[in-house]
């Protein structure tokens, strides 16, 4: 096997372990909660509303595309009633872009949650 050859089963390997991990991010139940977020990337801070949120990640309605791959910084504040608590509880989370889409005239963004810490609002 040449180097080519090589650096082509490698990539195929990666896009394989890739495509696993994605579908096991979309296996996670999702909630549908459409909440106001402000999403921070380093093209800058943008309006979005949440379309759906699990454990793994979010779905965001924006109006400006945030490529895949970018880092991206959110707080997302949830309803007491909607968690069972007398405070609203506030999520800082910190993920990336794994997904971006057209929808209707606005961009579909998709980031998987990597970091995440909980403080009462």
């Amino acid at each position: 096997m040449d180097r080519h050859e090589e650096q082509q089963v490698i990539i195929e390997a990666q896009a394989q372990t890739a495509l696993q991990h994605y579908a096991e991010m979309q296996s996670a139940p999702r909630f549908p909660l459409h909440l106001p977020v402000e999403v921070k990337s380093q093209i800058g801070a943008c309006a979005a509303e949440t379309q759906n949120i699990s454990a793994n990640g979010v779905l965001f309605a924006m109006d400006r595309d945030v490529p895949v791959g970018s880092m991206v910084d959110f707080t997302i504040l949830l309803p007491g009633e909607v968690v069972g608590s007398r405070r609203d509880i506030q999520i800082d989370c910190r993920g990336r872009v794994v997904r971006s889409f057209d929808d209707r005239g606005r961009r579909g963004v998709g980031v998987v949650i990597d970091e995440y810490h909980f403080e009462r609002a």
